[in-house]
């Protein structure tokens, strides 16, 4: 066990202690109103939340490889548990619940031991943060309207949404205002100090607040409920009764909020460990969280779990180490030796309250938020996860946000990225037809990616994508499988046939740029003679080299290409920078002219224009020669269009700027003419389309470019 207890205060240093312990303190405060909540939650007395905020997190502490991570009575564990007791007709605070739930504590821990031994972490990864995110909020959401009631005037809701929604319609017709005041008063408050002031532990605040509330007031004269009073003293050893114990039941829900707490741990774990450049053994954390939760059960209280919203407050705290858990479960054995006193005068609905504020931040509405904007279908299974929770209970949550992620998988996978290819003029490289508008097939020739790795549910897509572009004058057809790591039989198959059909119509046909472990596959499934047929080569260069096409390689330039465009999409939509376009999509516009402002920008810096000279205008667009020369003529065009954002001590020189400018533009032009002669007139035509755009765009800088284009020709004329 050397080296295995307390690992993150190996090498401790001195200047971390002020932090820890300020932050320990700090993390026994909050916890005591929130683990006192979230116990009630679970069925237990409040003060067992406490019990669980000592011994469970030193046990975590002890094993812990995470320097920042709290453990502690937490929001998912009781929440499943509560609903455990529901199904199972066992009431809140009852002897039948006292004896079930350290029980369900229990098995949790000999769970997660069992995971420990099987290396379980890696679990982890096939749980998706869609499902993951969409069940937790739904829990969240549900133990919220659990707890509505309470701050009403009445008791705690159970149950799933119709249910829940049905008990709060009924403690409507009773409301104690004067509870609704204190709760709904104490939200408020939390809410905005949580925004205004972060790093204050305003939950302790308003905790005194209640307390004082009843001892000045009264406020539990006039029906506001507290909480029962507890006796002082630390936790003792619980004796388990196992006698009447729906084994299958519990074996099952315990199993769950072990997958829960795994899940929901090292996940949490690596996010904080990613942000704040440190690693953590994930085997050892399910260890850690074994141990924590054996220690919980030991004193009778309910899973525990690591806090996500108690974490993020013991980073901001700056705590460096578990000392800050060593601290805070010494302080809270000492306040339930010393201070339990208060418990007893602490308002239902400010406790409630403060339980709520807690559960808001578990909400992941900000996933749900980025989740719509760039993934619709991994909003859905958020959604479906979530809605599931509400509507079914945790388990059919999580089981159907499961099938909605292996559905999801399945659908990706069937249906993936896929594109044709062809060439720029200028560039050497191979470019989406669809998003390169200056990209064009090569004679004869059909270039095809195929993003994803080929099986029997894919395989009919790649064959009919490839099969409905062949034309009469096809004689190439290469596949470029850089992004395929994988065929099944099904595939392999299909590829034989495909060769044989090709090889009928007089079609040369390749397989190109995939890892050498395909080639293996080939030969394992039987159609390596593809291989030694030479219809797979390492290169799509060396595929079309095979097949008789040298560079440069002739362009299939279709007349009126460029009018079809111009009719289809409109000006400002249309991306003709065919880097930008491919990084940007419909931004790429608005990219365009944020790199030609930093140009200006830095001919700002030049002292005058001997120096702009004598860098002259290629040296400021050197990282931009890969654009292809269409695509550099715009950049260059829409330079001269800035030419009033010049600096002072440079715009009477406009003029000789614009010559700089043309010098480059009529070079571009040479370029092709020599090496894409048949693509010149295509230029002037292009930039001919861009004038009218641009005398759109900016009418004005078009105006006052015209007139010194004009005088520099006037001076050039004898």
């Amino acid at each position: 066990m050397k080296g295995l207890l307390f690992p993150t205060l190996k090498n401790y240093k001195k200047e971390y202690l002020k932090k820890d312990i300020f932050s320990g303190i700090i993390m026994a405060a909050v916890s005591i109103p929130i683990s006192m909540g979230y116990a009630q939650i679970a069925g237990l007395p409040a003060v067992y939340g406490l019990y669980g905020s000592v011994f469970p997190i030193l046990f975590f502490a002890l094993f812990s490889t995470s320097k920042q991570f709290i453990f502690g009575v937490d929001a998912a564990p009781a929440a499943i548990v509560g609903a455990a007791l529901v199904s199972l007709g066992i009431e809140s605070g009852s002897k039948e619940a006292m004896q079930y739930v350290p029980v369900i504590a229990l098995l949790t821990g000999l769970w997660l031991l069992l995971f420990y031994f099987l290396k379980a972490g890696r679990i982890v990864d096939f749980i998706s943060t869609p499902v993951m995110g969409g069940f937790i909020s739904g829990i969240a959401l549900t133990i919220i309207l659990m707890q509505i009631p309470k701050i009403l005037g009445g008791k705690a809701g159970s149950g799933e949404l119709p249910e829940l929604a049905h008990h709060i319609f009924e403690t409507c017709k009773e409301i104690n205002w004067l509870s609704v005041a204190l709760g709904v008063g104490a939200l408020v408050f939390l809410r905005l100090a949580g925004k205004l002031i972060p790093k204050f532990p305003m939950a302790i605040v308003i905790m005194a607040v209640g307390v004082i509330a009843t001892l000045l007031f009264h406020v539990d004269e006039r029906g506001v409920v507290l909480l029962d009073a507890v006796e002082s003293g630390l936790p003792k050893f619980h004796m388990f009764q196992f006698a009447g114990i729906d084994w299958t039941q519990a074996a099952g829900r315990s199993l769950m909020i072990a997958a829960v707490i795994m899940s929901e741990t090292l996940l949490s774990e690596n996010n904080f460990a990613l942000k704040n450049g440190y690693k953590i053994d994930e085997n050892k954390e399910i260890l850690a969280c074994s141990m924590g939760n054996l220690a919980a059960a030991c004193v009778g209280c309910c899973p525990v779990n690591g806090s996500i919203s108690r974490t993020s407050m013991n980073e901001q705290y700056e705590g460096k180490t578990q000392a800050v858990s060593i601290t805070a479960g010494a302080v809270m054995a000492v306040v339930l030796v010393c201070a339990t006193g208060f418990i007893g005068y602490l308002p239902v609905p400010v406790l409630t309250a403060i339980v709520i504020s807690a559960l808001m931040n578990v909400v992941e509405l900000h996933l749900a938020i980025r989740l719509f904007k760039v993934s619709r279908n991994e909003f859905y299974i958020f959604v479906a996860a979530c809605i599931s929770v509400l509507f079914l209970g945790t388990i059919y949550g999580v089981v159907i946000g499961l099938l909605l992620s292996f559905i999801a998988v399945v659908l990706r996978a069937t249906n993936p990225p896929r594109a044709f290819y062809g060439m720029i003029p200028g560039k050497e490289a191979y470019y989406d037809l669809k998003r390169n508008r200056n990209a064009y097939p090569i004679k004869n020739t059909i270039i095809y990616r195929f993003s994803e790795n080929l099986f029997f549910a894919n395989i009919k897509i790649f064959q009919s994508d490839i099969e409905s572009s062949i034309k009469e004058d096809t004689k190439v057809v290469i596949v470029d499988a850089g992004a395929i790591n994988s065929i099944d039989i099904t595939a392999a198959d299909r590829l034989e046939m495909m060769a044989k059909n090709f090889d009928k119509q007089g079609i040369h046909f390749y397989i190109t740029e995939h890892s050498e472990n395909v080639n293996e596959q080939m030969r394992s499934l039987g159609i390596g003679h593809l291989i030694e047929e030479g219809k797979v080569r390492r290169t799509i260069l060396a595929a079309l080299h095979d097949a008789g096409i040298s560079s440069p390689c002739p362009l299939e330039i279709p007349e009126k290409v460029h009018a079809v465009h111009e009719a289809m999409i409109p000006a400002e939509e249309e991306n003709t920078l065919e880097e930008f376009a491919w990084a940007f999509g419909d931004d790429a516009v608005e990219e365009i002219e944020k790199k030609v402002h930093q140009v200006m920008e830095q001919l700002h810096k030049l002292p005058d224009l001997e120096r702009l000279a004598e860098l002259g205008i290629e040296e400021k667009l050197k990282n931009w020669h890969s654009l292809g020369a269409i695509d550099e003529d715009e950049i260059l065009r829409r330079m001269e269009l800035h030419l009033d954002e010049l600096p002072e001590n440079l715009r009477g020189d406009r003029k000789v700027i614009l010559q700089l400018i043309e010098k480059r533009r009529r070079k571009i032009e040479q370029q092709l003419l020599i090496h894409h002669p048949e693509i010149v007139e295509h230029l002037k035509k292009s930039r001919e389309r861009l004038e009218k755009r641009l005398e759109k765009q900016n009418p004005e800088a078009a105006r006052k470019l015209h007139k010194w284009e004009e005088e520099i020709r006037e001076k050039k004329e004898p």
